[in-house]
């Protein structure tokens, strides 16, 4: 009798044990991926009073990925749940690290829950400028070299970062301190609409799913309807960009995200066939004698004006475009601290970089445009 006894008491524990993992398994199998149509570095599953960020491009040819565990306060969490970093939501204290997260913060009006950033005089936002005048955010010290104890003294609910590499020193100091730090890859992605998708990972740190997809879904239409108005246009104008330092001249890629704006323009890109990473390094000469001719040249790096430009080299005289007073760059727009705009607002509004170009190479489809980025060089 003791030996019946006992395996029905085994088999009661083993039947419970079993229901227990199915049931963790009904729950893992039972998340719902939001959609991502052009990011490619980050995917989004919720649970309900849960979500799972898996950011699989956190830095250029990372060889690993993160999971963050993005939880409400009263959430279930199944034990067979695995991650990097658990952030309880929404957010209500939170220090970002570079200036292209300001915009998302902006867009789902979460502004005020920005406590902390290193660099405070590149931030060009008017509405993050009163903040800052206000004595709302504290000034983090740089990237390279975070002020470590005054952000652990601001205690914020989550840290959003971004790294070159595996090594960041200050990020593990962090979170030592119990303080998550979460990788964000948005610089990684190769388009602009993926650069933009990213407001959807900001989203889910504040429950607005819904409202961050509804804000990318008028940025995309924007975008596409600007792309077709290019379409319209007769002739394709030739265009170089980039610039000189010291003896080369950094071209971006023909699969970069300036080339795709070029040529979503309707414009035809000097290096369009080229392929590969971070900038092409030309000599001077090479770019002269391959593309003299080039209508337009933008993106001319932090020259402002021709005087400028020609007091560091008389040959620039040389191109056409040059001559034809077609230069044009984002560094003329900064905000009051001298922080341009551009490289803030740019990649969460590809929209209004494209109209830009459009305007510059097609400026009779855009007659009455005010450009937010690109201004021709001061005379």
């Amino acid at each position: 009798m003791k030996k019946i006894h006992f395996l029905l008491i085994l088999l009661i524990f083993t039947a419970c044990k079993n229901s227990e993992e199915q049931s963790e398994k009904r729950q893992l199998s039972q998340g719902k991926q939001v959609e991502i149509s052009h990011a490619t570095g980050f995917e989004i599953e919720t649970f309900g009073s849960y979500s799972i960020i898996e950011v699989k491009s956190p830095w250029p040819n990372a060889e690993e990925s993160f999971k963050y565990l993005l939880a409400e306060e009263d959430a279930t969490i199944p034990e067979g749940v695995k991650y990097d970093q658990k952030v309880e939501i929404p957010v209500e204290n939170v220090v970002v690290t570079s200036t292209t997260h300001i915009p998302a913060l902006e867009a789902l009006e979460e502004e005020k829950t920005l406590k902390g950033f290193p660099g405070l005089d590149f931030i060009s936002s008017v509405r993050m400028r009163e903040l800052i005048n206000d004595g709302a955010l504290k000034e983090l010290g740089k990237n390279e070299n975070l002020n470590t104890e005054i952000l652990i003294d601001l205690e914020p609910d989550v840290v959003i970062g971004f790294s070159i590499d595996a090594n960041n020193k200050a990020f593990e100091t962090i979170q030592k301190t119990g303080i998550p730090v979460v990788y964000n890859g948005d610089w990684t992605e190769e388009t602009p609409l993926g650069k933009a998708e990213w407001i959807k990972f900001f989203g889910a740190f504040y429950n607005k799913n819904e409202e961050s997809k509804i804000i990318f879904e008028q940025i995309a239409a924007g975008y596409a309807e600007a792309k077709e108005l290019a379409k319209t246009a007769e002739k394709q104008p030739k265009v170089i960009a980039g610039s000189m330092y010291k003896d080369q001249w950094y071209m971006p890629y023909g699969n970069s995200w300036q080339a795709t704006f070029i040529e979503d323009a309707n414009a035809q890109y000097a290096y369009a066939e080229s392929d590969g990473n971070g900038s092409m390094s030309l000599s001077f000469e090479s770019v002269l004698a391959d593309h003299q001719d080039a209508d337009f040249w933008i993106s001319a790096g932090q020259f402002t004006s021709y005087e400028q430009l020609f007091s560091t080299s008389k040959h620039y005289r040389q191109f056409k475009a040059v001559q034809d007073k077609n230069v044009y760059s984002v560094s003329l727009v900064k905000g009051e601290t001298g922080g341009v705009v551009y490289f803030e607002l740019g990649p969460q509004r590809p929209d209004l970089v494209l109209k830009d170009m459009i305007s510059i190479f097609h400026p009779d489809l855009l007659p009455d445009y005010q450009r937010t980025f690109y201004k021709a060089l001061e005379e």
